[in-house]
């Protein structure tokens, strides 16, 4: 059912706009993996997908399926499903005629596709829904229907453009599950757009970061958090940490003073970021002298539910931490802060 996805050098510019939609955008989505693209409003997440749809017609550049390049194929030939932030259901219809509509459309007999389609209802855990109407459902619900309706049309490509965005945080988290578990039943190509990046972690496999059309980083989750390609990258995911200095002998030398980096960090200039949880705040009360840490003052303190986000000033740098409940600081207080090597990250440009 799945198939690779090949963007190679995608430009867009609509009539009228000062700026391209997108620019050079090149992207490879592995057969069977999901790749969130990740970016703020405006940033060519929307149009990214309708041009791999087909609904959209590039510029510049190529779409690829399965190794074959789609510039002249329809949309409806595509073989790429598409589910939006609005169910987009047929009101007039069951359930499950919105799910069998696309076998219907390819002459499928009445009988065979609502066969079909409650294996697909079955998928979305919504079994025993087929003879409901659309204003019966909920909005999760609805959702669940739009995505056994894209997947009951066997697409090699799954889009998904901010489908659990108007969801409630809960039911955001079950439509996770639900993903998790039709990609281990049929394992689509997925590309997922959201400005979430807490969704994108949890649902894809890979990260892609898109500002004003261009690509700025792609790669694991983890390396979308903890090694991002440039500063810009680092802020989208929600890093606080900035700190100028340059690289030399092994360490980042800055305001902080020296602290060590990875050794596979090239020595130049370059921008220290750190993951304001991956710095450890520890109490300097008692005038503790652990090798490696920073003093600091604490210069400001927000509760943010179960944590609490700390600004600490250290000489003419400002670092932000968090902290569990248990440990308490109050404006003032004298603190040291540990930067684990192995979390240290620098880049340029």
């Amino acid at each position: 059912m799945s198939a690779d996805l090949v963007l190679d050098g995608l430009d867009k510019r609509f009539p009228g706009s000062p700026t391209p939609a997108l620019r050079g955008f090149s992207l490879t989505v592995a057969a069977g993996t999901c790749t969130a693209v990740l970016g703020p409003s405006g940033s060519g997440k929307s149009t990214l997908l309708r041009v791999i749809a087909g609904l959209e017609s590039p510029d510049a550049g190529a779409v690829r399926i399965g190794g074959t390049d789609v510039a002249d194929v329809v949309a409806e030939h595509r073989g790429v499903g598409m589910v939006f932030q609005r169910s987009l259901l047929f009101p007039h219809l069951t359930i499950l005629d919105n799910v069998a509509f696309s076998d219907r459309v390819s002459g499928m007999n009445r009988r065979a596709a609502r066969s079909r389609a409650s294996e697909y209802l079955e998928m979305v855990q919504l079994q025993g829904f087929g003879d409901r109407r659309v204003g019966e459902l909920s909005g999760g619900q609805e959702q669940r229907v739009a995505i056994a309706r894209a997947l009951a049309a066997e697409p090699s490509v799954l889009l998904l453009d901010e489908p659990f965005s108007a969801l409630d945080p809960a039911l955001r988290s079950d439509m996770h599950d639900l993903l998790d578990s039709v990609r281990q039943a049929v394992s689509p190509t997925i590309v997922l757009v959201t400005h979430d990046r807490d969704e994108a972690a949890r649902a894809s496999d890979r990260i892609a970061l898109l500002e004003h059309g261009v690509l700025l980083h792609e790669g694991t989750v983890l390396e979308a958090y903890r090694r991002p390609r440039n500063l810009r990258a680092a802020q989208i995911m929600g890093g606080r940490n900035e700190v100028a200095g340059e690289v030399r002998d092994g360490n980042h030398h800055s305001a902080l003073g020296s602290v060590p980096v990875p050794p596979q960090t090239p020595a130049g200039w370059g921008t220290l970021v750190i993951r304001q949880e991956d710095v450890a705040v520890l109490d300097d009360s008692t005038g503790s002298t652990d090798a490696g840490a920073i003093a600091g003052v604490v210069e400001a303190v927000r509760v943010t539910g179960a944590r609490s986000e700390i600004a600490v000033r250290c000489g003419d740098a400002l670092l932000h931490a968090e902290a569990p409940p248990t440990q308490r600081c109050q404006l003032g207080d004298r603190v040291r802060l540990m930067l684990p090597t192995s979390a240290v990250h620098v880049v340029t440009g």
